[in-house]
């Protein structure tokens, strides 16, 4: 019998200063699915991202000066590698953060987007003029208003979009003229690796991005060097808080977690409804900061939207993200896995009702709808970032916004009723980020300002708005009597 040939595992280095290194240490990148080895990477060290910081200071003396049509040429550029490569960026995202294939090759489509808006953005970042003779003494007087890049970012990425967050940090950072140090997540540095080839491919200076696997340690090196004049945060809430409280002087933009919540009022489209709630929470698995955790339906049609809801979910198929059937993938850690479970076992003890699912296979937990839940049970006052929503009746409009803002979060929420008075109100009184009108708080569009308040973040993401967190505006005031 023939002996059966098993593929070598390929090794990745890391991109600095226009480079590859492989001096590092190997570490083995794994599917969250079954575990196998997918890849092993080049792990940076202390010393790698002193010089990635260096690198990034004598980039920013040429991408400071570059004009906008040369960063826009850059970033079409990017785009369209990205697009050309769709399927090979798709397959990798599916195996390192075990995201189902048909969510894998949306989110690279949405990165491609994500390139060709900062191009555009990048002949955009306009200034003002400012009249100043408004006074007897200032006649004569009038300034301008220009922004100008800050300088080296430092951007730190997490696991479960590794292309499309990474784009959200790169991308402003090109068209923005700011050289990057990017520390992707552990789990997930091969998309970055690839996006870091077309980086060099566009013909992006030399420093002006470096993709360094760092251990979580070394990567306080990027938080406390005066070097980086911003760092980009994407991650959970303690460790965002906790890089704002060491980052000092430099500028800190944070986009953390959330518990989003939805209501769902008497008037409206009930099936429409539960359709979005049902993607927007167990899409990856709920891995996303702004998954449907919270569901709050009217009393007189919460029995039929809750039925609706479960006969949807039930449908859902479970399994190997590398199938094109499969709706919900794998938690990105086994471990995590267990803590959903464990979460949905004390809130069942407690006296909550599991309508569906509840149980895990491995790193699978089944899609689970709760209800009988309290507000203090960890389902809905901790973000569960898993596959899991709870859904409870409301008598009254008012007590649902008073329930949605009982939360230490405040990402987004969605609100689906046909009452325009009632979306005002939510407007006015949500705290958070945004309010989806008829739609879930998992809607994004990459252009929109995105980021939250309270625990959720401070600053925005969202091509202009991230620019404008990476530039500085300056003053020029003309005297010319």
């Amino acid at each position: 019998m023939a002996e059966m040939t098993v593929a070598p595992v390929a090794t990745r280095g890391f991109f600095l200063d226009g480079g590859w290194s492989e001096d590092g240490d190997l570490i083995d990148i794994r599917a969250p699915y079954d575990g196998s080895v997918i890849a092993r990477i080049v792990q940076a060290r202390r010393e790698h991202a002193e010089a990635a910081m260096a690198a990034a200071v004598k980039a920013f003396g040429t991408t400071r000066r570059l004009p906008a049509f040369e960063r826009q040429r850059v970033l079409r550029r990017i785009a369209q590698q990205i697009g050309e490569r769709r399927e090979e960026f798709s397959r990798t995202l599916a195996q390192e953060a075990g995201k189902p294939l048909k969510s894998a090759r949306f989110e690279v489509d949405r990165s491609v987007f994500v390139f060709n808006v900062a191009a555009e953005e990048t002949t955009r970042i306009y200034g003002e003029y400012l009249p100043l003779d408004w006074q007897e003494f200032t006649a004569g007087r009038w300034g301008i208003v220009k922004r100008f890049p800050l300088g080296p970012i430092a951007g730190i990425t997490p696991f479960n979009f590794p292309l499309n967050l990474v784009a959200h940090k790169v991308a402003p950072a090109i068209a923005a003229g700011c050289p990057m140090v990017l520390k992707p997540a552990p789990q997930t540095p091969l998309c970055s690796l690839l996006l870091a080839e077309c980086v060099q491919q566009a013909g992006w200076p030399d420093g002006g991005l470096n993709v360094l696997p760092l251990a979580n340690q070394e990567a306080g090196l990027l938080v406390a060097d005066e070097r980086i004049k911003l760092i980009s945060f994407t991650g959970s809430a303690p460790v965002g808080w906790d890089i704002k409280r060491r980052a000092g002087k430099k500028k800190v933009v944070l986009e953390l977690g959330g518990n989003a919540g939805v209501i769902v009022h008497n008037d409206a489209d009930l099936s429409y409804a539960a359709d979005r709630c049902i993607t927007g929470g167990f899409g990856y698995a709920g891995q996303t900061c702004i998954s449907v955790q919270r569901i709050l339906v009217e009393d007189s049609v919460y029995g039929k939207f809750t039925d609706l809801v479960v006969e949807g979910v039930k449908k859902l198929k479970t399994g190997d993200p590398l199938e094109e059937s499969t709706d919900v993938g794998p938690l990105i850690r086994e471990s995590d896995a267990v803590r959903v479970i464990a979460w949905i076992e004390e809130a069942a003890r407690a006296g909550a009702r599991v309508l569906c699912g509840g149980r895990r296979k491995g790193s699978v937990v089944e899609p689970t709808v709760l209800s009988g839940t309290k507000p203090e049970m960890k389902v809905n006052c901790q973000e569960i970032f898993g596959p899991v929503v709870t859904v409870e009746p409301y008598h009254d409009f008012d007590e649902a916004l008073r329930r949605l803002n009982h939360s230490s979060y405040g990402l987004q929420a969605g609100v689906f009723a046909r009452d325009a008075k009632l979306l005002f109100q939510a407007y006015d009184e949500l705290e958070v980020g945004a309010v989806v009108a008829g739609d879930i708080p998992s809607f994004r569009v990459d252009q929109m300002p995105y980021g939250g308040v309270k625990d959720s973040g401070l600053g925005r993401e969202g091509l202009r708005y991230a620019i404008e967190e990476m530039t500085e505006p300056k003053l020029l005031v003309m005297n010319l009597r």
